[in-house]
This record gives structure tokens, sequence and C-alpha cells, in this order.
């Protein structure tokens, strides 16, 4: 295995997929391997750059591969599908990968250390139970709607119907249906304290982490968005301006441009879903807020809800945030408001 310099590794739950070639091009090795044999296979071979899809594990063995002195890059795998020739395998997704990790203009993921792998993994638990306690609202609120009893928007306002569930004397509840709804009602409180308790661990990592309380100093961003962007946004040097970082998270529009003609659409989507659902929802608070006088009330922003519909407004202004968050990490400063307006946002 004398001479290898690359090497693309398809990743899988068992069976990993090896293609490795020398400086000239040359296949030297393609071949699948079992994952209790890989890190030994790779332990043989010489310095070389090792290319790998950034999926589910790929940041775990880039690590190992990088104690072990390989050069290794992960890949986003829609870089990786040009790569790929005619029918989809995985010895062909290895060869692709191998040929993608050595172009000069590919662009890789960073990898990510333990630390912030943990911190989004409260984050994954955390919308995952915020998602089940939104199931479970909206379950209690259709089923004694059907008895009558309705509450205002919100889960704060479901304290009342929640009385009504717990009351065994009130009347009002048929006894079968408040055996239906009861355990509802106690997992809803379960999920409240497990969600709390996420919520404090996250509150904890964001005062000991410098860089999540400087972008924690931007209007719309608080602990939580400051963490996810904190943890995912490991080196904003790959970025080169803001407007990138944006681009990543897919808060730019669409674009269908052909003949010097530019046709822009909506939001491009791409990227990371949760950083810019975090982004887009404090951009509507702040809009909100601005609605009603608040002091984070923006000039730029209330003259483009004149002629502009709100939630249009809200993902330009989480565009807006996402390159103040960009400026804000790569210059190592806080969030500085300029005189007489919060809009020209700007890192100081």
């Amino acid at each position: 295995m004398e001479g290898i310099t690359t090497v693309g590794v398809d990743l899988a739950k068992s069976v990993f997929q090896v293609h490795a070639v020398n400086a000239a091009g040359a296949v030297i090795v393609k071949r699948a391997l079992r994952r209790k044999d890989f890190a030994a296979f790779m332990a043989k071979l010489p310095w070389c750059l090792v290319g790998m899809e950034a999926c589910a594990s790929s940041h775990h063995w880039a690590r190992e591969l990088t104690k072990l002195g390989h050069d290794v890059r992960l890949i986003p795998p829609a870089y990786v599908k040009a790569y790929v020739r005619r029918q989809k395998n995985d010895a062909a997704d290895a060869a692709a990968i191998c040929e993608a990790v050595s172009r000069p203009s590919m662009r890789f993921v960073p990898i990510k250390s333990e630390e912030q792998q943990a911190v989004l993994m409260l984050h994954r638990a955390r919308a995952l139970l915020t998602a089940q306690r939104t199931a479970l609202i909206n379950a209690l609120r259709g089923h004694l709607a059907e008895f009558g009893m309705v509450a205002p928007r919100g889960p704060r306002s479901l304290g009342a119907l929640l009385d009504v569930v717990k009351d065994e004397a009130d009347e009002s509840l048929p006894a079968t249906a408040r055996l239906a709804l009861a355990p509802l009602a106690r997992r809803l409180a379960a999920l409240e304290a497990e969600i709390d308790d996420l919520d404090r661990h996250l509150l904890e990592w964001h005062r000991g982490n410098e860089t999540s309380q400087r972008l924690a100093t931007i209007p719309g961003v608080g602990p939580i968005t400051a963490t996810a962007l904190a943890a995912t946004i490991t080196d904003p040097g790959m970025f080169k301006s803001g407007r990138e970082l944006a681009a990543f998270l897919g808060l730019v529009p669409r674009q269908s441009s052909s003949g010097g003609k530019e046709r822009l659409g909506r939001i491009s989507k791409m990227g990371d879903r949760y950083l810019r659902s975090l982004l887009i929802v404090g951009a509507t608070a702040v809009l909100r807020h601005a609605k009603v006088g608040g002091s984070s009330s923006r000039v730029w922003a209330e003259g483009l809800l004149t002629k502009k519909p709100f939630k249009l407004v809200a993902a330009a202004l989480a565009n807006k945030t996402a390159r103040i968050a960009w400026a804000v990490m790569v210059r190592g400063e806080v969030f500085r408001k300029t005189e007489g307006s919060e809009v020209r946002a700007t890192a100081a």
C-alpha cells in the first residue's frame, strides 16, 4: 500500500468502502472493510489526504483519523454527487469522494469537537421534546374542545384546561374522558420539567463560552440561538463574508438566472434548518417588539414593513442577523448599536 496519497471513505453503519489512489491518480486500494477493521487499516497507511462525507459518525472518525496523523476533510454530500459516475453504489461513492477531496475549489465542513457535538445534542434533544410538547398541547386542546372547553392561544393559557382535567370533582368533563386525558397531562408536565432541565444546561454552557456570550448581545439572539451558533460554526473564518454565512444557512433568495437576467425567488432553505429557524424566530420577535414601539425597533425594518409582508421582512432581518453574527465571531468583539438607530448594527 505504498504510494497512497489520497483516500476516499464511504461511511456506513457496519461496512465502510475505501478507495485509495497514488499521486498519479492510479487506484491502489478498492475494498470494503468491516467497522472493527477500519481503524487498524488506516493506521497502517502513511500520511495521506482522507475525504469523507459529512454524515452520521463522520466527525468521530475524523477525530480518530486525525490522531493517526492523517489530513482529514469532511465534504458536504451535495458536493460529492457531481463526481459520482453513472450508477450509485458504495464503491462509486467512495471513488467520487476520493476525486472530490482533491479538487482545489472544494469546500469542506470543519471537524467538530466532542464538546461541540454534545452541546448540539442538547439542542436536538430539546427540539424533539419541544415538538412532543406541542403535539400534546394540541391533543389536549382538541379533545377538550369537543366538550366546549376552549382556552386562548399559547402554552401559558393551557393552565385552566389542565385544572379541569386534574379536578375529579369537576363534572363538566366525563370521567371516562378524564381517564384518557390524565396521562397526557402528566406527560406534558414531565416534558416541561425535562425541557427546563436542558435549558439550564444550555445556559450553563452559554455562561462559560465567550463566543456564545458575545453572540447573545445581538438583538434577536438569546442563549439558545447563541449556543447553537457557537457550537455549529466552529470556524467562522471559512466564510469570506457574512453574506456567505447567510447563504450557507439558506437565508438568501434562490437564483434562477440566465442570459444576464437575474431571477430571484424565495429563500433557498439550504444548510442548517435548525439554525435558520432559530434566527427567523428571533427576527420575528424583534419585529413584533418594534410594532408595539419597543426599544429594539429598527428604522430599516420598519421601513421595509410598510411595503413588504411581515414574514418576508422577518427572513430579511434573519439574514442581517446572520451577517452580524459572522462579524461578531470573526472580530472577537461584541455587538454595538449605532447612534439613533439599531439598524446598522456592527461588531466593534
